[in-house]
């Protein structure tokens, strides 16, 4: 009983939770990158957050960028998914990870010709948080805004740079 009062976490949620297939908040209009909030880093303590994208068939799901703060990790539900990591272009079918280390330049999209889907494990959480500002944006989000508040949080973003790899791999953003 004492190493169970060590392990309890007063400040996170203690009852069972199940969320089911068709719950969590999904942002995102239809047609476009939509992101389903799982586990905020509020109820996960800060150590994670677990977002799934939603994206169309060859669709860029963000703009290369690279992050001080967190690694993310790209867990393939559905579709294919392609990925610049550094220098390298890789690819991901259901069941792979795809492993984005902080500091490394990155960016991910759907290379096939169906919806993809993904888990994204952020660790430690709390840029989900810079996904819901930019989803309360809506239509009115562009590269400018969406760079300030990526950079508020710790993440620099390459427009220039992401323009040839929308062109190499035949996809919209």
């Amino acid at each position: 009983m004492e190493n169970e009062t060590l392990l309890a976490r007063p400040d996170l949620p203690t009852s069972p939770r199940v969320l089911g297939a068709e719950q969590g908040e999904i942002l995102g209009l239809p047609g476009t990158v939509r992101d389903r909030f799982m586990v905020s880093v509020d109820e996960s303590g800060g150590g994670f957050s677990l977002v799934e994208h939603q994206f169309p068939a060859k669709t860029l799901a963000a703009p290369l960028h690279r992050h001080s703060h967190e690694d993310e990790y790209s867990y393939v539900l559905e579709g294919r998914i392609g990925a610049l990591l550094g220098d390298d272009v890789v690819y991901g079918e259901p069941g792979d990870l795809i492993f984005k280390p902080r500091g490394q330049w990155h960016t991910f999209w759907n290379a096939g010709e169906t919806p993809a889907r993904v888990l994204e494990i952020i660790s430690p959480g709390g840029f989900e948080k810079a996904f819901l500002e930019m989803h309360e944006l809506g239509e009115d989000l562009m590269p400018d805004s969406m760079a300030e508040i990526a950079k508020r949080y710790g993440v620099a973003v390459d427009f220039e740079n992401t323009e040839p790899i929308i062109a190499r791999h035949g996809l919209t953003f």
